[in-house]
């Protein structure tokens, strides 16, 4: 008989217990969809770039995906709500939470009136959210109140990949890193920078073709953000 691998255990931190219990609650009563587009980055790449030309305090990819989704959630307004006990609820503001990996779990800081704000208020207020979030010192009201989330492992290299919608949220958008590709261009193949965006959906609340109307805006705003995100 084969011997049972030798293992150990540990007592999970409470953080790991919670996003424990919403995830599984979120994958059993939530009915989930996913889209995924690829962008072309290059003139994010290069707006990036000039922006940063000058600053100290850079601005960042996410900073302006925060941004173009703020936009972009304006015009649609039918995707920035809630399923709440058999009713549609419709936020009149964009209140964007970040998915921060820290020790022993993940928090979600919302950032508050991403559709008042300019790029480089986001890009300040993100900052020192994440550093918080990061330091364990975020207070209970700046986890609530998220409209939308957004999560980003494309620092890790991962090229895509589907989140869990985090309740009672309809929707995640999930991106990757950006990669370079050779694309085709006037017929001819030509260096490329491309980046996956996946957005996962609650059926209940938002559907396929809302979404992806939604999704598809939002690929626009980010191949091209100049005039748009600043």
């Amino acid at each position: 008989m084969e011997k049972e691998v030798p293992y150990r255990e540990e007592d999970a931190p409470l953080l790991r217990k919670v996003i424990a219990k919403r995830m599984l609650e979120s994958k059993l009563t939530i009915p989930h969809f996913y889209l995924t587009v690829d962008a072309d980055m290059q003139k994010a790449v290069d707006l990036r770039a000039q922006l940063n030309a000058n600053r100290e305090q850079k601005i960042s990819f996410n900073d302006i995906l925060i941004k173009s989704i703020a936009f972009v959630i304006k015009e649609h307004p039918e995707c920035n709500v809630s399923y709440v006990e058999d009713r549609i609820r419709y936020y009149e503001a964009v209140n964007i939470c970040l998915a921060v990996a820290i020790e022993g779990g993940l928090l979600t800081p919302a950032l508050r009136n991403c559709e008042k704000k300019s790029l480089f208020e986001i890009s300040e207020d993100a900052r020192v959210l994440v550093e918080k979030a990061r330091n364990k010192k975020l207070r209970p009201r700046e986890s609530m109140g998220g409209t939308f989330t957004l999560s980003n492992l494309g620092m890790f290299g991962i090229e895509e990949f589907s989140a869990i919608v985090n309740p009672p949220q309809a929707l995640i958008l999930a991106v990757g890193a950006i990669r370079e590709v050779p694309v085709i261009a006037d017929g001819k193949i030509v260096p490329g920078k491309r980046m996956k965006m996946t957005l996962s959906c609650d059926h209940r609340a938002v559907d396929g073709a809302m979404a992806a109307g939604f999704l598809a805006d939002l690929r626009q705003v980010v191949e091209d953000p100049s005039g748009k995100v600043i």
